[in-house]
């Protein structure tokens, strides 16, 4: 045990500098709490990161992308000066490959003059991508979102698609690239609740609310303007401090120990974590405390989701899109890194061209090798964007994430507990916790934020640090 004299004592103990740890230290320090916040890592952003890839001599990371309707993320941004450094886009473009009697087709959905929820219907009826069968079984499928998504999440959204008649072209070219993108798993792993609440709050209840936002820096970078901001705050930031154990004293306080020996004292403890990394914690206490008799056991219908991403360089321009979610292939999504981080001050003008693709729901690339992974991705690839047949790869590389996001399966929602749910001064955050949202940016940021509400209240100082929701604009405003 540790000698108390040599402790460093604060307020508030936060364990995690992702998005829930980051956010929750910055609306503490600025209620004039003393916080540390520790990170194993020697960067911030959690999941949300990037890194300098040796071989490469690039840094990379898995692409994260922000919506209009993430109102806390995007006011975390705004407080710490990152939103300076993230592109919007108004369109999302489709685009379906080409075949031996047709070129690539392109379909843009975006906003127009018309009040939501109508705003992308003149885009919608006209994007060549669905039939107009297709297009009116989505129609009706939407109008059960139209109001709002299932208070529950019982049904798999497989179910609903079936329930509610959707054709297959409707589900390859419409559901699956904006489900499987989103939520990152198959539609039976996936709850309606969360996918109704997609379509609701980002196609439905404003065109602001649709808005694609791209960060133009690598997002360790990205971030840690928040850390930044946190710091000046007063926020203490220990990077590269990995917690081996936790333990709660007579004297009401928490008492962490890190790998190399330093300790930590506090009577409020947060665990900002992904729920592998909490429930390891949480059992470095003894078995008997309520906190693993509460938390431990839920933790076991957690399930993960990958996601890989491929990230190719090339010797000329292939394309001329900044992002694009490519249809009937196993790629959800291109990001153009080259073109987004122009728009970065001071870039520099690239010959060549850098493309990432992402695979969502990864599962099987997770078993696969890298040269298999990368001699489909070209094949696929070379159906939307032919230039690649003139083209030379410079360098390549592939990223998989075994643990990308938890997955929220039908009837998960009962086992994600609330911030203050282990008691005893112990807080949990992260998007695995209580947040109403699925496993997104969004929801970690919410969950830091929640947190902190808790213990401003526990300590005495009943603060709200939630961001509203993006309100309904148009027609929705009547519903």
């Amino acid at each position: 045990m540790s000698n108390p004299s040599t402790t460093a004592s604060y307020d508030v103990l936060i364990i995690g500098a992702g998005l829930a740890g980051l956010s929750a230290a910055v609306a503490l320090s600025a209620s004039g709490a003393r916080v540390a916040l520790l990170e194993r890592k020697p960067y911030v952003g959690g999941r949300a990161y990037s890194y300098a890839h040796p071989a490469l001599d690039e840094v990379i990371d898995s692409q994260h992308v922000l919506l209009g309707c993430c109102t806390n993320l995007i006011d975390l941004c705004k407080l710490s000066g990152a939103d300076r450094h993230i592109r919007w886009y108004d369109n999302i473009t489709f685009l379906e490959p080409a075949t031996d009697t047709a070129p690539t087709r392109r379909s843009d959905i975006g906003p127009s003059i018309l009040p939501s929820p109508g705003h992308a219907s003149l885009s919608f009826l006209r994007a060549s991508m669905l039939s107009l069968a297709d297009k009116s079984r989505i129609a009706i499928g939407l109008l059960e979102f139209l109001r709002g998504y299932p208070d529950t999440d019982e049904e798999p959204f497989s179910a609903w698609l079936q329930r509610t008649c959707q054709t297959d072209r409707a589900i390859r070219h419409f559901w699956e690239p904006v489900i499987v993108g989103a939520l990152n798993d198959a539609f039976d792993r996936c709850s309606t609740r969360y996918a109704g609440q997609v379509f609701h709050e980002s196609f439905m209840k404003s065109a602001q609310g649709g808005r694609l936002g791209i960060p133009t820096q690598p997002l360790s970078q990205f971030y840690s303007s928040v850390a930044h901001f946190a710091e000046q705050q007063g926020t203490a930031l220990h990077l590269r401090t990995s917690i081996d154990t936790i333990e709660r004293w007579n004297n009401n306080q928490w008492h962490v120990i890190a790998s190399d020996g330093s300790a930590y004292l506090a009577p409020y403890l947060l665990l900002a974590l992904p729920f592998e990394q909490t429930a390891r914690l949480l059992s470095t206490l003894p078995r008997s405390s309520p906190q693993c008799a509460s938390i431990l056991a839920d933790m076991a219908h957690f399930r993960h989701a990958p996601i890989t991403t491929i990230h190719l360089w090339f010797d000329r321009h292939i394309t001329d899109l900044d992002h694009a979610a490519l249809l009937d292939t196993r790629i959800q999504w291109m990001f153009n890194k080259s073109r987004i981080r122009r728009y970065e001050p001071g870039s520099p003008a690239q010959e060549g061209q850098y493309l990432e693709l992402v695979i969502s729901a990864s599962f099987t690339e997770l078993h696969q090798g890298r040269e298999q992974i990368l001699h489909a991705a070209i094949a696929e690839l070379t159906r939307f964007f032919p230039r690649i047949r003139d083209a030379g790869i410079l360098k390549s590389g592939i990223l998989k994430e075994a643990r990308a996001t938890f997955s929220v399966v039908p009837n998960l929602d009962r086992y994600r507990p609330p911030a203050d749910a282990p008691g005893n001064g112990l807080y949990l955050a992260g998007d695995w916790t209580r947040t109403g949202w699925p496993s997104t940016m969004e929801g970690a940021v919410r969950s830091g934020r929640l947190a902190a509400q808790a213990i401003a209240a526990a300590a005495g100082n009943p603060t709200t640090y939630l961001s509203a929701d993006l309100p309904a604009a148009g027609l929705m405003r009547l519903l």
